[in-house]
């Protein structure tokens, strides 16, 4: 296994995609990471939908450019899209919470942990966060009122270079008690 904060500073959101599929294989450990992510009570409350049919990646990729915007989805090799399920708490917690409270935090979980495997298979990814859900359930077959996590678009970057992460120092973000 390589260094944990060396992969966390590897991975980042790709924009430029070489076209190139991914493989079937890579895929399915990119989901098995995801499957292991913890979640409250063990609710689990995700399931997946990998993309990898060229056609069906094509309208995908339509379907995450609204606005104009992440054009450079048409050079996906891949999606994975992350749907938000019925999770299961232990009874005593079933009568005090909403079985979806830890549902966002989650599925979280899982999308890091499909964008790390990503990373640490070679495959670039970025979270989609604007996409077109109702185009995107009459694509993959799903019902209209199917909760959904992330869109995840997966693929092999066009560039393998690792941009500089700008991001807040810890003085300014951790307070030690």
């Amino acid at each position: 296994m390589s260094d944990f904060l060396d992969l966390a500073a590897r991975r980042q959101s790709c924009r430029s995609f070489s076209g190139i599929r991914v493989e079937r294989e890579k895929l399915t450990k990119c989901v098995e990471a995801a499957r292991l992510a913890p979640s409250g009570c063990n609710g689990q409350p995700w399931s997946f939908v990998v993309v990898d049919d060229p056609q069906k990646v094509a309208e995908v990729a339509k379907c995450a450019q609204p606005l104009n915007i992440n054009a450079f989805t048409d050079k996906a090799g891949a999606f994975i899209i992350v749907l938000e399920e019925h999770a299961v708490l232990m009874p005593m917690l079933r009568k005090m919470l909403d079985s979806q409270t830890f549902a966002k935090g989650d599925i979280g979980g899982a999308v890091i942990s499909i964008c790390l495997e990503a990373a640490d298979l070679g495959v670039g990814s970025c979270i989609i966060g604007l996409y077109d859900r109702e185009t995107l359930c009459n694509i993959l077959g799903l019902p209209q009122e199917q909760r959904f996590g992330a869109l995840i678009a997966l693929g092999y970057a066009a560039d393998d270079a690792i941009r500089p992460k700008t991001r807040k120092g810890l003085s300014e973000i951790v307070k030690y008690v």
